[in-house]
C-alpha cells in the first residue's frame, strides 16, 4: 500500500505542476498591455512646458470626489495639432503677462463611463455643495452636463483657464474640507490662481455660459481674453462652459478613444 500511495501522490504532483504551466501560458487579462495613443497624440509638456497643468481629476477636487478612472497621472496629452496651436496661443498671452493654465485635456472612456456612473447614484452628492448647488442630482443627463460621450476622448478638447504671472500657488484641496458655491464670489469660493472668470472651474451653472449677461466687468473681460486668444488659434469654445475648447478641424473626429492618461501612452510620439 505504501508503494501505491507513492506513485499516487507522485501522480498528483506532476499533474498539478502541469496544470499551473498550462495556466502559466494564458496571459490574464490583466497582464494584457494597455491600449497606447496614436503616434498623433503627445504630452503637451513636450511641445510647451510653460503651459501650468492642474489636472483636477487625478485628484479628489473634482464633481466626483474621488480620482477618476483612467487618470493614471496629472498629465495633459493632446492630438499634436492640439498641443501646438495651444503653444501659439501661450506665446501670446505671455507676452501680456498670462499664461494659459489645463484642468484637463485627453478624456479617456473609461473615465466617461466614471462620470455616468457617478451621475447614475442619485445618494452620492458628497461635492454637490460646490459643483452643482442649484441643480438636482437627478437632472445631469437631461441639463446636458453629463453625457455617454465626450469630446475630451477625440484628443482635441481641453478644459483650460488664464492665470496671472508670477502664478500664485493654488493650495492643496484638503478632502472633507468645507465646500464653497462655485459660483460665489472668488474670494470666498476655492482658491484657484486663475483670474476671476465668474466661477470655478466645472461649475454646473448657467452662470458658466460663456456669454451669460450678468457676468460683467472684469469677469466678462477675462472670459473674452482667453475665447479670443484661443480663436485665434483654431479654437471653438462651447458655449455653456467659459473653460471647453475644442481645435478645429480635429484629426479625429468620429474616434472616442481609451488609452489611459499616462506617459507610457506616448512614450517616444
Amino acid at each position: 500500500m505504501t508503494g501505491l500511495a507513492s506513485v499516487l501522490r507522485g501522480l498528483a504532483v506532476s499533474a498539478a505542476a502541469g496544470l499551473l504551466a498550462a495556466t502559466a501560458a494564458v496571459p490574464s487579462a490583466q497582464a494584457r498591455p494597455e491600449p497606447k495613443a496614436p503616434k498623433e497624440f503627445v504630452a503637451l509638456s513636450s511641445v510647451d512646458r510653460t503651459i501650468i497643468q492642474e489636472m483636477r481629476y487625478t485628484t479628489e477636487h473634482n464633481f466626483v470626489g474621488e480620482p477618476v478612472d483612467g487618470y493614471r497621472q496629472p498629465l495633459c496629452i493632446l492630438t499634436r495639432p492640439a498641443a501646438e496651436a495651444l503653444h501659439r496661443a501661450q506665446v501670446k498671452l505671455l507676452a501680456r503677462g498670462y499664461s494659459l493654465k489645463v484642468y484637463d485635456c485627453y478624456r479617456p472612456q473609461r473615465a466617461v463611463d466614471h462620470f455616468v456612473r457617478w451621475a447614475q447614484d442619485l445618494a452620492d452628492e458628497r461635492m454637490k455643495k460646490e459643483f452643482y448647488p442649484r441643480v438636482d442630482k437627478s437632472r445631469l443627463f437631461e441639463d446636458g452636463y453629463i453625457a455617454e460621450k465626450s469630446g475630451h476622448s477625440r484628443g482635441s478638447t481641453l478644459d483650460v483657464t488664464i492665470v496671472r504671472l508670477p502664478a500664485a500657488r493654488t493650495r492643496p484641496y484638503v478632502p472633507g474640507e468645507k465646500l464653497v458655491d462655485c459660483a460665489a464670489p472668488r474670494d470666498e469660493r476655492f482658491p484657484d490662481n486663475s483670474v476671476d472668470m465668474g466661477t470655478g472651474f466645472d461649475c454646473f451653472d448657467t452662470l458658466s455660459h460663456t456669454d451669460d449677461p450678468r457676468i460683467l466687468g472684469v469677469q466678462r473681460a477675462n472670459r473674452q481674453l482667453l475665447k479670443g486668444t484661443l480663436a485665434e488659434q483654431g479654437f471653438v469654445n462651447l458655449p455653456e462652459e467659459w473653460w471647453h475648447f475644442t481645435f478645429k478641424p480635429e484629426p479625429f473626429p468620429g474616434t472616442f478613444f481609451d488609452f489611459p492618461v499616462a506617459r507610457r501612452s506616448v512614450a517616444g510620439h
